[in-house]
């Protein structure tokens, strides 16, 4: 596999494999991975407010499934696009654009994610 398109498949292991941990435990748990002490103890990250904005519930368990279900779409896309990559180059899409709302991790990958799968060389496997 090319570099590139190793690295494609590990940005989508890494959000995807985070959001689906994260979503899950706070799903089984009743709450997100967050710092223990220090001044963010206890607080979410900066995507949290993106969706207070929209009068959501950061830590209702709407969003704790769309973790889920987001980290899930990002797997799926990842084993799609290594075995056929013309939907799993879509897929990636999706889940890159699907993930910039989450700032700023989904926000940087997802923006990267985007610029690996517009490069030449991986456009044209679609």
């Amino acid at each position: 596999m090319r570099p590139i398109r190793v690295m494609i498949v590990c940005i989508a292991l890494l959000m995807g494999g985070w959001l689906a941990f994260d979503g899950t435990r706070a799903l089984t748990t009743g709450d997100y991975t967050t710092a223990k002490n220090g001044p963010y103890a206890g607080q979410l990250g900066p995507w949290s407010r993106v969706v207070a904005a929209l009068r959501l519930n950061p830590r209702g368990n709407l969003i704790k499934f769309l973790h889920v279900a987001l980290g899930v779409l990002w797997l799926v896309a990842m084993i799609a696009f290594v075995l056929q990559p013309t939907l799993g180059w879509w897929a990636l899409l999706g889940s890159a654009i699907l993930s910039l709302w989450y700032l700023p991790f989904g926000t940087v990958l997802g923006l990267i994610e985007l610029g690996l799968l517009f490069l030449p060389q991986i456009r044209s496997l679609r």
